[in-house]
């Protein structure tokens, strides 16, 4: 939870646990419709805890390369060396996260 909000400014709107898991639910000030949902299981069961339904989680951005440049002085390491084209013509680079979720940044284009 404190990597979503320190890396990318994610505000903590309700945080609990019960007996089984921990969650925390996280919204931008700019975006307070849209929420990540971090659950943690205390006591993992099967598989599902470790590859999960969701592929990737991507951050839209509006300057890719100033965004990496960013990051990396944050200590995020990019999973190539410089930006993808994305079928749209926009540009992507992949990286994980604290917990191996695969992670993205995006720069879409601008019409």
């Amino acid at each position: 939870m404190q990597y979503y909000s320190d890396m990318f400014g994610f505000k903590v709107r309700l945080r609990g646990s019960s007996k089984k898991r921990e969650m925390a639910f996280l919204y931008l000030e700019k975006q307070p419709s849209m929420e990540i949902e971090l659950i943690r299981d205390i006591d993992p069961i099967g598989e599902y805890n470790k590859s999960g339904v969701v592929n990737h989680l991507a951050f839209t951005v509006d300057d890719i390369n100033q965004t990496i440049s960013h990051y990396e002085k944050k200590g995020i390491k990019f999973l190539s060396i410089q930006p993808q084209s994305t079928l749209e013509g926009g540009l992507m680079i992949l990286f994980y996260g604290p917990n191996g979720e695969l992670l993205q940044l995006i720069e879409r284009v601008r019409n």
